[in-house]
C-alpha cells in the first residue's frame, strides 16, 4: 500500500498569512488615495490567488475593470508584499506538531496553493517549512489553479502518491471544491479565511485545531471515498 499524501493549502491553512497579505492591501489602497478595507471583508477576499485579491479589493472600492489599472497596481502590490512575507505571519497553533506526527507515521505531505509557487516557496523557506514538503506546487505551476481538481491531482502525483490514498486540508471553497472534484476526502479548518460558511460546501470534517489533525486524516483514510 502506498504511503498516504497530505495536501495543504497555504494561506489560511498552514500560515495565518493574513496580518502580512492584508497589511500589504491597506498600504496599497492607501497609495491609489482609496479607504481602506475591513479586516474581515479584506480577509474573505484571499483564497482564489492575490491577483484576484487586489483585484476584487479595488473593484470594493469602485476600481479594478479595466486590466491595465490591475495589472499596474498589482505589480505595485507584489514588490511591496514580498518584502514582508513573514514580517508577522506565522503558522496556525498547533500546525507544526501535526505536521510531524503526520511525518512520523509515515505519510507524504504536500503544498498546494493559489500562491504563485515561487513566494509560496519563499514564504516556506522564511519559515523553515519548505524542508517538510515533498511538493510546494502554486498557481502558476501546472498552469490550473484550484478550485481546478487537476492542480491537487498533479500535486498528489508529484508527490509520488495516489489519489485514492489522499487527503486535502484546507479552509476555503477553492480547496473543498478541487478536492471534491478529485474525489479527495477534504478536511476543512475553521479558523482560516472562507468567505462561505464551511458547513454549506459539505466537506468530510471541519476541525476548530490541528490537535485532531493526526486523528482525523486517519480516520478519512480508513474509509476511503467510493
Amino acid at each position: 500500500m502506498p504511503a498516504a499524501t497530505i495536501v495543504f493549502d497555504l494561506d489560511g491553512t498552514l500560515v495565518d498569512t493574513h496580518p502580512d497579505l492584508i497589511g500589504t492591501l491597506s498600504w496599497l489602497l492607501e497609495e491609489e488615495g482609496l479607504d481602506a478595507i475591513d479586516l474581515e471583508a479584506a480577509k474573505k477576499l484571499i483564497g482564489h490567488g492575490m491577483r484576484p485579491m487586489v483585484e476584487n479589493a479595488l473593484k470594493l472600492k469602485g476600481r479594478g475593470f479595466d486590466k491595465e489599472e490591475v495589472d499596474a497596481v498589482f505589480a505595485r502590490y507584489i514588490a511591496v508584499y514580498e518584502t514582508r512575507l513573514t514580517r508577522e505571519s506565522r503558522p496556525f497553533p498547533g500546525m507544526i506538531e501535526a505536521l510531524d506526527r503526520l511525518a512520523a507515521e509515515g505519510m507524504t505531505l504536500a503544498v498546494c496553493t493559489n500562491k504563485v509557487e515561487r513566494l509560496a516557496k519563499k514564504l516556506l523557506d522564511e519559515l523553515d517549512m519548505t524542508r517538510r514538503f515533498a511538493v510546494v506546487a502554486g498557481a502558476d505551476t501546472y498552469g490550473v489553479r484550484k478550485p481546478d481538481p487537476g492542480h491537487l491531482l498533479m500535486t498528489v502525483r508529484d508527490a509520488g502518491g495516489d489519489p485514492a490514498r489522499a487527503v486535502m486540508v484546507g479552509d476555503s471553497d477553492t480547496d473543498i471544491r478541487a478536492a471534491q472534484g478529485a474525489g479527495v476526502p477534504v478536511v476543512a479548518y475553521s479558523g482560516g479565511y472562507t468567505a462561505i460558511p464551511l458547513a454549506s460546501l459539505d466537506p468530510d470534517v471541519i476541525i476548530d485545531h490541528y490537535d485532531v489533525l493526526p486523528e482525523t486524516v486517519a480516520r478519512l483514510l480508513a474509509s476511503p471515498k467510493v
